[in-house]
């Protein structure tokens, strides 16, 4: 586990400060696109900064040694970046529901103005939604030994608070943007359909749109899935902590795989617009080209000190070699 989120952060930190670096050198005109797009890359980035704790955490074997105030701050904001993630992506989605269904409403019914104050409302009802975790999240020290661990409430042998708290977070923060994710992505891919696309350019937009939604259920359907699953073994068998242990180490596995969807999330900044495409695509090809341009750099020094070896009657290092 904490191999694959060091993993995690070495990939994701780069591309996410890569993708704000285009959010506020090269983009000159932010659309409501681009500013879903920033706060939904903000939310990443937030939530890579706090994953150095954790990787920490699990290194020294789950011996949590940052105090209460930290293990509550990284157990609630690593819960909180979750929904963040769920909320703006369904934004985007209405937001391209709009523009190609209603794109003259769309104008009206989300301005800019709209835009900014709906990225407010969604990032105070995120932290409204992750303040019982704040209040669940304990340091314990284990029975028998001197660990002591930042604790989970997914994990907590009570289920009376924690069952219906998880199950009213997957109906609000899961199942509605699910289904709204679902209504806007089917309607546009339809309307895109009907329109005639001689270049290609309408396919594009529909692969795109219905890769977000495949991806969306594939990251997001299992996590929450395996959650309830996990709380509810506890719930039905109280007094068999044998039974707990496959749902648990199928929610570990649930926590590693969505972890990766911060790496995924910058690659939608490609499409915010031409001037983040197009800024975004040509510093990938410079950072790709890197290992090449070292090579040729090499290549032509050594060249040039052989050549000045065989003129003056000495041999360069490369040749001695």
């Amino acid at each position: 586990m904490p191999s694959f989120f060091l993993v995690v952060l070495i990939f994701g930190l780069p591309l996410n400060l890569l993708s704000l670096w285009v959010f506020f050198q090269r983009l000159r005109r932010w659309t409501r696109s681009t500013v879903f797009l920033f706060n939904l890359t903000l939310a990443d980035t937030s939530w890579l900064l706090a994953l150095p704790f954790l990787i920490h955490y699990h290194l020294n074997r789950l011996y949590w040694r940052l105090g209460l105030p930290l293990c509550t701050a990284v157990r609630t904001l690593y819960h909180n970046y979750f929904y963040l993630s769920i909320f703006f992506v369904a934004c985007i989605s209405v937001d391209r529901y709009l523009a190609i269904v209603h794109p003259l409403r769309s104008l009206v019914l989300l301005g800019r103005r709209k835009t900014c104050l709906l990225c407010v409302a969604v990032w105070v009802a995120s932290m409204v939604l992750s303040i019982p975790v704040a209040t669940l999240s304990l340091i314990q020290t284990c029975p028998g030994s001197n660990r002591t661990v930042c604790t989970l409430y997914i994990l907590f042998s009570e289920t009376r608070e924690t069952l219906p708290y998880s199950l009213l977070l997957s109906i609000i923060g899961f199942l509605f943007p699910l289904l709204s994710i679902c209504y806007c992505g089917l309607r546009s891919v339809r309307e895109l359909r009907r329109r005639p696309d001689p270049h290609n350019k309408q396919r594009r937009l529909r692969r795109v749109l219905s890769a977000a939604l495949v991806l969306f259920a594939l990251f997001y359907l299992p996590y929450h899935m395996s959650r309830n699953a996990a709380i509810a073994m506890r719930a039905v068998y109280p007094d068999d902590p044998a039974s707990w242990r496959a749902p648990d180490v199928a929610f570990a596995l649930e926590m590693c795989f969505c972890s990766l969807i911060t790496c995924v999330n910058p690659l939608f900044s490609c499409f915010i617009g031409r001037q983040g495409f197009t800024a975004l695509c040509s510093l990938q090809q410079v950072i790709y080209k890197w290992p090449e341009l070292i090579l040729k750099s090499l290549s032509a020094q050594s060249d040039k000190s052989e050549g000045q070896g065989l003129c003056s009657g000495q041999l360069s290092p490369l040749t001695n070699f």
